[in-house]
């Protein structure tokens, strides 16, 4: 009987190996480069950073969403042009996408612009279904958290089990990997 048990033991345990192994996670982000606040010139974005910091660690693939028209390269004109679109609920269009279908653990990473998610990232949310994934969402800011995105996303990615977002600074993304780290280790946990 005891061999039995054993040997049932064993083949749950190598089923439940191969269904983790078969388990995939990705890391979509948008990350402004170019003049951000609290940091200058950046030819790497604060979010990027922390996209791949959570690639390593994690052994997720990385998508960048890319708005087809750039975003400007100066902070000020940037912010002009995000807050247009928020105003407007514009949905810019972007250049490329991924099939996320075979993936179950999706990290989902962003600026907060005008307390909100860039547009862009609307875009890209509305064209896919959500349906029975995980989403740990993430993003940098310079001082106002989060913002509304925790609800906004749960609201958005109908069928998904959002998860709290972990906000960062940017300047810590940007000037402090130790602190990033850190903070990607508790998002992790």
């Amino acid at each position: 009987m005891n061999r039995i048990i054993l040997a049932v033991l064993i083949v749950m345990a190598a089923v439940s190996v191969s269904f983790a192994a078969e388990a995939k996670s990705i890391v979509i982000v948008f990350s402004h480069t170019g003049e951000n606040y609290n940091v200058g010139n950046i030819t790497e974005g604060n979010t990027m950073k922390l996209a791949k910091i959570i690639a390593e660690k994690t052994g997720s693939e990385i998508f960048e969403v890319k708005p087809a028209k750039e975003y400007p390269f100066s902070y000020d004109e940037c912010i002009d042009v995000a807050k247009k679109e928020q105003n407007a609920k514009a949905r810019p269009a972007i250049l490329g996408d991924k099939d996320i279908a075979e993936y179950d653990t999706i990290y989902f990473g962003y600026p907060i612009w005008w307390g909100d998610i860039p547009m862009c990232m609307y875009t890209f949310i509305e064209a896919h279904d959500w349906n029975g994934k995980t989403v740990i969402p993430f993003c940098t800011h310079e001082g106002s958290g989060a913002g509304s995105t925790d609800r906004t996303l749960k609201s958005a990615m109908k069928g998904a089990d959002v998860k709290r977002v972990t906000a960062v600074r940017g300047s810590t993304a940007q000037n402090n990997r130790a602190a990033a780290e850190k903070a990607v280790d508790g998002m992790l946990k």
